[in-house]
């Protein structure tokens, strides 16, 4: 159990490497590709909301934040020259090293890797490591010190970091592992049929619905917890009890109050329930009353 309890406590910048040549995709620019209506990019920076700095190593491109770009020197010269280009801008204590291909990669992943490589100073970091035991140094977090001693001592037995692969400075660090017990969040596109079956499962039964409110939110640059079986819920109530356009107009009226008035979406979904199940009880003893022929005694008055 880490010694970290609030998140925010741990102070991080986050490194986002999304250069590359992209062979397997034709030369594709992979940050920018959709899954789920989203750049992969922007996929990858919603799971590192709370660094401090944010650095993106590549060509320019738009972000769905805000963010400082970095070119490594010389340019496609690899991911430890990347790495050595973002870390110049990074001045916290723990910085997370992220590639920009990660679909499916989420803030509880990150902030495990975060509070496992802050938990004891006798590790440089920690990494995420996939269902088949394979490391992921491209979705860790390391002591920023550490990884700045690794990249000097590299680039000073070598002459430089120019093409060299990340091992080079990995030997050199004592990492913690984390394990990804189904290969999720270490899941990357790098070929189309990556980002095929990215796609594919993004729509899956048990998927859509919160891939779909998350891109929608993302779109509309609004940060509100979602209950989903809440607002499905009423929304059944209201289609049932009032009108069927009466559902999405409901959701829509909730969203907003909550949004406006910064109050829970749960208790205002209850609410509006409430109402709707108050609206069907009235239409059913109206019913009840014409059916027994009108009146509150049932008895039907005589004509004159």
């Amino acid at each position: 159990m880490s010694e970290y309890t609030d998140h925010d406590a741990i102070v991080h910048d986050a490194i986002v490497l999304a250069g590359g040549a992209a062979r397997r995709l034709g030369g594709a620019d992979k940050p920018a590709l959709s899954v789920g209506g989203r750049p992969l990019l922007d996929r990858v920076l919603a799971a590192c909301p709370d660094a401090a700095i944010t650095v993106v190593v590549g060509p320019g491109r738009p972000a769905a934040r805000a963010v400082v770009h970095a070119l490594e020197d010389p340019p496609g010269g690899g991911p430890l020259a990347a790495l050595d280009a973002g870390i110049r801008h990074t001045t916290a204590p723990t910085v997370l090293v992220l590639s920009a291909d990660l679909p499916f990669l989420t803030v509880t992943t990150v902030r495990n890797l975060l509070e496992t490589a802050v938990r004891t100073a006798a590790r440089d970091g920690a990494m995420l490591q996939d269902a088949s035991g394979r490391d992921q140094p491209l979705v860790a977090a390391y002591r920023a010190a550490a990884l700045r001693r690794e990249l000097a001592r590299v680039r000073a037995a070598r002459g430089t970091l120019t093409g060299l692969p990340l091992r080079a400075v990995l030997a050199g660090l004592r990492l913690e592992r984390v394990p990804d017990a189904v290969s999720a969040d270490s899941f990357d596109c790098d070929t189309w049929e990556d980002v095929s079956a990215a796609r594919a499962r993004i729509r899956e039964h048990g998927h859509v619905l919160d891939e779909w409110i998350t891109a929608v939110k993302a779109e509309l640059g609004i940060e509100l917890d979602v209950d989903t079986a809440a607002l499905l819920d009423v929304a059944r109530d209201a289609a049932h009890g009032v009108t069927r356009p009466a559902a999405p107009l409901t959701t829509f009226l909730i969203g907003y109050a909550a949004g406006r008035q910064g109050r829970d979406v749960k208790e205002l979904a209850d609410r509006a329930a409430a109402l709707a199940n108050r609206w069907a009880a009235e239409a059913a003893e109206s019913a009840g009353a014409a059916g027994s022929g009108g009146g509150t005694g049932g008895e039907v008055k005589p004509a004159e």
